[in-house]
Formats: C-alpha cells, structure tokens, sequence
C-alpha cells in the first residue's frame, strides 16, 4: 500500500533519516522511503503523492525523466521539500542545479560546492511579518531564538524567503560573560513557493546531526517517537513543532 508522503534519502532509515521519520510518526504521517545509495523507480514516483520529500538524496539517483513526473505533480497539487545536506542542492554530490526538481524550487542553486560550515553563531530569523506564516506561528522565534551549525547557500530567485540564517563572526566573551559577535553572512533559510497548483519549500539547513546543530534540541519540553523501522528519536518540541508546520504547508496534509 502506497502512502501520501515519498521521503528520499537521509542515508537510512537506521541513521540520519531516524529524525525526519519519527517527526513524521509522531504526526500521525504514513510514508514510503527511499534510502540516499538506492535509485528512484517509475512505481515508486508515479504512485500519487500528497509530499515529496528530498534530503540528502543526489540528483543521480533520480532519472530525469522520472523527476519531470514529480514535477508533473507537484504542478498538479502535490508539494515538494528539499531539506540542506551535502548531498542536497549542489553541495558536494547533490548536484540539483539544473534538473527539472531543482528548477521549480523558486531559487538559484550554485554550480559548485555550495555547503557552509558554521562553528560561530549561525542564528534562524524570521523575515518581516514571516511570523505569521503558517509554517512560523506560535514559536518563538525572537524571544528564544534557534541556531544551526550548517547550510546550503543559494539565492532566492522567485520564492519568498521566510527565515534568515545570519552567521555571526569574531565572536568573544566580555568580562562580565556577554557574548559579542560581528554580523557577518545573512543566507536563506527557509524558502516557500508555487509550482501550478502545488507548494514548493526549500529548508537550507539539515533536520538531523550535524549541521542541524542546537535547532534539534529547540525547546522547552522534550518529544519522543520511533518510526517503524527506525531507531528512537528525542528531540525539543519547538523543533518537532516547527517540522510538523512545515510538511502540513507544503503537502496540504491534515
């Protein structure tokens, strides 16, 4: 039995994709997965689908024409979400740029390694009055503000960009144990878009370890699930609040 969300890549289940899956378990999402090294098939893309979900998964395992058939739904009302990683985007084995799922994402993906790596501050900010978005509301996203440690840079083409990821440099602590730190990159980290009648989202940074980073941890109470097949996830509510909010947008999923 197929099911209404298509979740490729994260290598496996039994590592990376642990997080996404049991985010999605804990929503009450059913959904087929594809790991990272195994390639797309024409069942698997043309089964109808709600979400289409690409993290971590090279455009190489995805035939072009089997990508023009997500494409043909997503134009058709279907959603499409490409997570950050290092293979996402171009990164280093992503290679999106230029392919027919890259293209109708609404921004500009580099032609060459596109990955930054961020060991000073790296903090996700809402743009203007982003907070109201369905995807944003109800988190704190300035009073308790989440950091990652790592992202895909691309420009924002013909999307909306909801949240920043402002890098901050030269960073020390004062005498009296304040931190200071010198604005240094602003980069897009969270874009949303349209593709005839379906939604299309782009989160630049990862949803697991490492370049997640503290985000995995936002919150201030803890959530637990375990996706079939997966090993246990335990991550801060805001974060698993923030993941629910973003697929239901993108996939239309009640």
């Amino acid at each position: 039995m197929s099911h209404p969300i298509l979740y490729c890549g994260d290598t496996e289940l039994t590592s990376a994709a642990s997080y996404l899956a049991g985010l999605m378990t804990y929503a009450g999402w059913e959904f087929d997965y594809v790991p990272s090294h195994q390639p797309l098939t024409r069942e698997i893309v043309a089964t109808p689908r709600k979400l289409f979900i690409f993290s971590d998964y090279p455009a190489a395992q995805a035939a072009t024409e089997l990508q023009a058939v997500v494409v043909a739904q997503v134009a058709g009302g279907a959603g499409l979400l490409m997570i950050g990683g290092w293979e996402s985007f171009h990164g280093l084995g992503g290679d999106w740029d230029g392919t027919p799922v890259g293209n109708v994402l609404g921004v500009t993906i580099a032609a060459v390694d596109d990955r930054q790596n961020s060991f000073s501050p790296a903090m996700l900010v809402p743009e203007g009055e982003a907070v109201a978005h369905p995807i944003l509301q109800g988190l704190p996203w300035t009073e308790r503000p989440a950091f990652v440690g790592g992202w895909n840079h691309v420009r924002v083409g013909q999307a909306q960009a909801l949240l920043t990821i402002r890098q901050f440099g030269d960073c020390r602590l004062t005498e009296e144990g304040t931190l200071m730190g010198q604005r240094t990159l602003d980069s897009p980290g969270l874009t949303v878009h349209t593709h005839g009648d379906g939604r299309a989202a782009t989160f630049l940074s990862d949803v697991a370890p490492h370049w997640v980073g503290g985000f995995v941890d936002w919150g201030d109470a803890r959530v637990t699930d375990q996706a079939p097949g997966a090993p246990a996830i335990e991550v801060g509510n805001w974060y698993a609040q923030f993941w629910s909010q973003l697929l239901a947008w993108t996939g239309r999923l009640a």
